[in-house]
């Protein structure tokens, strides 16, 4: 995989602030008022913006403790654990990487799992989310994981609202790595 530069992370800066970020009241899933929206579909539902999120996210990845896949809440995850599948499938090195996504409720046919992909009782995981605020869905994932047999070792978001999602993930025992936090926007 090509190296990731500072020109990198500040393209894919640049390019949320351009269509994911709109300072205005809003409220939030979590219930709380803010005075900016951020809707990262936006940006991961274009070439460059999944390309840059799919390799940032790869290369922190590499820089911490290994693991054998990534996942997250469905919907909102899902297209950036497939940018970082993407961004692995580049280097030998990280082309065994798997993905998963974890539904809010278990299918009513088929084989009924509620963890679905790439994903198996006893794996090592790092689960993904484009926006934290409180943490809520990625903490209900961390628990469904765990309930499937999976150890979270990680969660790495692109963007942390810095609204209490790093103080429930440390609770939990796990550290909340952001690329971009509330510092980097301009609220």
């Amino acid at each position: 995989m090509p190296h990731v530069t500072p020109a990198d992370r500040q393209a894919l800066l640049n390019l949320i602030l351009d269509v994911s970020f709109e300072p205005r009241e809003v409220t939030l899933a979590s219930g709380k008022k803010s005075n900016f929206y951020l809707d990262l579909r936006q940006t991961l539902m274009r070439p460059k913006g999944l390309s840059l999120a799919g390799r940032l996210v790869l290369d922190r990845l590499q820089s911490g403790p290994p693991v054998d896949a990534v996942g997250g809440m469905a919907v909102g995850a899902v297209p950036l654990i497939s940018a970082v599948l993407a961004a692995a499938a580049a280097d030998p090195a990280t082309d065994g990487l798997l993905g998963f996504f974890v539904r809010k409720e278990k299918k009513a046919h088929g084989l009924g799992r509620q963890v679905e992909g790439g994903f198996a009782a006893g794996q090592t995981v790092a689960l993904l989310e484009d926006t934290t605020t409180t943490g809520g869905s990625t903490l209900e994932a961390l628990d469904l994981v765990e309930e499937a047999g999976g150890k979270v070792a990680r969660v790495i978001c692109l963007v942390d609202r810095g609204e209490g999602a790093q103080a429930a993930f440390s609770e939990r025992g796990v550290e909340l790595e952001a690329i971009f936090h509330r510092e980097d926007l301009p609220v």
